[in-house]
């Protein structure tokens, strides 16, 4: 048979642990919450990334009507969207706190990449007469 002390002490070890217990699953809860609020939103992604697929659009658009030579037109939009490339991953870089060079080098080339696919593509889709 247990004595007052012993049930005494019994009853404070279970409500300390309770207590302790009980902070834990408020300390996770907090860390949830703290983790469901880095996740980026995915509707505020899908608009910043339409706005830049629009300002980015605007470039070459703005570039080329003014020119009535084929060549020097075709010069003017690589030269414009290039200027423009090198900012926006000058601009990623500084904003994710990246080296700047670095990630400038790798929008230029993949924007390269990019126009000498669709440039390509319009090539072939135009002297098949699609």
């Amino acid at each position: 048979m247990m004595g007052v002390g012993a049930v005494k002490q019994d009853i404070k070890m279970k409500r300390e642990k309770r207590r302790v217990a009980g902070e834990d699953q408020d300390q996770e809860k907090e860390e949830d919450g703290d983790e469901k609020e880095s996740l980026p939103n995915p509707a505020q992604a899908a608009a910043a990334s339409a706005r830049a697929f629009s300002i980015g659009a605007m470039v070459p658009l703005l570039a080329a009507p003014f020119i009535r030579d084929y060549k020097v037109r075709i010069g003017v939009v690589i030269g414009a969207v290039s200027m423009a490339l090198v900012v926006v991953g000058w601009l990623g870089a500084a904003l994710g706190r990246a080296p700047a060079a670095r990630s400038s080098v790798r929008v230029l080339v993949g924007g390269w990449l990019a126009m000498a696919v669709s440039f390509g593509l319009t090539k072939l889709i135009a002297s098949s007469g699609l």
